[in-house]
């Protein structure tokens, strides 16, 4: 195996567009709010931009270490994830918002632990699977164990709680366990099984299923529970083709709910038309087909599943946010990579991605 000169150029190009992008929309979508509630129209700007550069640096970094180092620190980094994620549920540590405990605030800054789990996961099951892979088609000494790991880091997230990030670590994993070759009948079992307990989850609590009969019908309580998804409509249909332009969006004016992190998708439809979400939406699509790409050209089998992992989360993130702010999905707060206000999702995004692109530098050699 040998090192190129070269990263994917076009991984490289998408995820910087994406974060200059996410600053000046986030700048976009917070000036008037920020001003109000933080007497600095430019307070989110300053904080997105110092994180996107910290995140440059880290991708910087990762790009230039060989992606198998990262096996070395998988068990302490998947130890430290949890201990992130028992923490935030303490009295006095974790910090709440909406009715959810989900960060550790620091003096200027906070960190959300499943972001970092949600990583840590990744890393985790590609040393782990591939050290297993003979055992894996067995129930008992392959299979079962990562379900244990991967259903103390769900309860986890689900008592701070955090169903949209648990749903998405859940899929994660299960795609991973598919790719490095678990039986399919083990999959399809595990997921038959946690369909009660994800109906319980949703239909026992009383925010959750209204988020359910909102998703179904949101005329029914216009005003109150169906005006995020209803606003966020009209974004999207005042911006028509080409959009209002930017900056020159009204829904953010206290209309359109979190508009800086879990709905920027929506200003991004009002300021930049359908023309703008379209050229937005091919660009994340790229994005994954590149890092499914890199998977498949990469022999190493560490580097395929963490190549496979790391695209797989960011294009399921992707997904599923642009699906809920187009009313698609049920409501979930999950940000949208590079674009959405949040500096441990930014940092954390672009460390995956100096990795995928170290990653891509590795080819086989060719046969003589």
């Amino acid at each position: 195996m040998t090192l190129r000169k070269d990263f994917d150029t076009a991984i490289l190009l998408l995820a910087v567009v994406l974060t200059c992008l996410g600053v000046v929309m986030v700048y976009s979508s917070s000036a008037i709010m920020a001003a109000k509630s933080h007497g600095d129209g430019f307070f989110f700007l300053k904080r997105q931009g110092m994180f996107a550069v910290l995140g440059f640096l880290v991708m910087a970094g990762a790009m230039h270490i060989d992606f198998r180092t990262w096996r070395r620190l998988t068990v302490p980094g998947l130890i430290l994830a949890l201990l992130l994620l028992a923490a935030v549920l303490l009295p006095g540590v974790g910090s709440s918002a909406g009715g959810a405990a989900r960060w550790i605030r620091f003096p200027g800054f906070s960190v959300q632990p499943a972001e970092v789990a949600k990583l840590a996961l990744v890393f985790y099951l590609a040393h782990s699977l591939v050290r297993k892979k003979d055992k894996l088609r067995s129930f008992k000494l392959g299979f079962l164990p990562y379900m244990l790991v991967l259903g103390v880091m769900l309860g986890m997230l689900l008592a701070q709680p955090d169903l949209g990030s648990a749903m998405t670590i859940a899929g994660v994993a299960m795609m991973m366990l598919l790719v490095a070759g678990a039986r399919p009948s083990y999959l399809i079992s595990v997921a038959l099984l946690a369909l009660p307990v994800l109906y319980l989850a949703v239909m026992r609590v009383d925010y959750r299923r209204q988020r359910i009969m909102t998703f179904l019908d949101p005329w029914n309580d216009p005003y109150n529970t169906g005006f995020q998804i209803i606003q966020s409509w009209t974004a999207f249909g005042l911006g028509g083709l080409f959009g209002q332009g930017l900056g020159e969006g009204k829904q953010k004016l206290f209309y359109l709910p979190e508009a800086h992190t879990d709905f920027i998708f929506s200003v991004i439809g009002e300021e930049l038309g359908f023309a703008g979400v379209l050229v937005i939406s091919a660009m994340f699509l790229v994005l994954a087909l590149r890092g499914i790409r890199t998977a498949v050209h990469v022999p190493d089998d560490y580097g395929r599943l963490l190549a496979f992992g790391l695209t797989f989360l960011l294009g399921l993130e992707a997904f599923v946010n642009m699906g809920v702010v187009l009313g698609l999905l049920p409501t979930k707060g999950l940000a949208l990579p590079f674009l959405s206000y949040g500096g441990t999702s930014l940092l954390t995004t672009l460390f995956a991605i100096g990795v995928l692109l170290n990653i891509s530098a590795h080819t086989a050699e060719e046969k003589s």
